[in-house]
């Protein structure tokens, strides 16, 4: 007599969890969102070589506020010495209008082997979504900013100064979802000083493989009008990785 008691005290009991929390139950959207992304190469034999890249964003979006912070790492070596190292950090909170947005951003580079090895950028102004549907999405930003160069120390210069100048920071932000797991990026960032110009372009293209896990290739290219002598004006970084993004 007790067994029947407690299975049909069990069944009762599920009948009520499931009037509580249906099937279909979906946890609440989160205003944080994130993504891990990561590539390694080694290559051994006749060239002895290893590169390895990460990229982490945090993005914190309410009704008034949009935090958003990405943190950029590269390092490749070969059998002998260390050919690459880089370290980029980005921040930015967006202030929403009732069109558009108010913002303030920081931009941080340590570049071992680059033209300029510090890099340090303030800069605030307005930015507006120019357009904004299901499939695509094109930002808009413009704003005055202060701008810190490090140049690289050469031969003739092995002590350089750091160049300090007021800029002009303009950039455009342009997403497209080609299908439902493919989407492409592209980032366009312009920033015009009295002493140096430069351009940055920023591509990726993601493909989902499973759920949250994604596939995806980036590029990365950046024109400085005026370098140091003997280096180059336009540096480029290609990255093949594994994504994750969760919220």
């Amino acid at each position: 007599m007790l067994r029947p008691l407690v299975v049909a005290a069990s069944l009762s009991a599920s009948q009520a969890a499931w009037a509580l929390v249906p099937p279909d139950y979906q946890e609440p959207p989160s205003d944080f969102s994130a993504e891990i992304e990561a590539g390694l190469q080694v290559n051994t034999g006749n060239t002895e070589s290893s590169s390895f890249n990460g990229r982490t964003k945090l993005v914190y979006d309410t009704d008034r506020f949009k935090q958003e912070g990405t943190f950029k790492a590269y390092f490749a070596s070969d059998s002998e010495k260390t050919t690459a190292e880089k370290y980029d950090i980005q921040l930015q909170s967006n202030y929403k209008l009732d069109s558009g947005y108010v913002f303030g951003r920081g931009d941080f580079t340590d570049d071992r082997f680059g033209s300029y090895t510090r890099i340090i950028t303030f800069s605030s102004g307005y930015g507006f979504d120019a357009i904004s549907t299901s499939a695509t999405s094109l930002s808009l930003e413009v704003g005055p900013g202060y701008r810190y160069n490090l140049p690289q120390s050469t031969e003739s210069m092995p002590d350089p100064d750091a160049d300090r100048e007021i800029i002009l920071r303009s950039a455009a932000k342009f997403e497209q979802k080609i299908q439902e797991y493919t989407s492409f990026t592209a980032d366009l960032t312009a920033e015009v000083g009295e002493d140096n110009n430069t351009l940055t372009l920023d591509l990726a293209y993601k493909n989902t493989l499973f759920q949250d896990w994604a596939f995806k290739i980036g590029m990365n290219v950046k024109y400085t009008e005026v370098v140091p002598e003997g280096t180059k004006q336009t540096d480029t970084i290609t990255t093949f990785n594994l994504l994750y993004t969760f919220q």
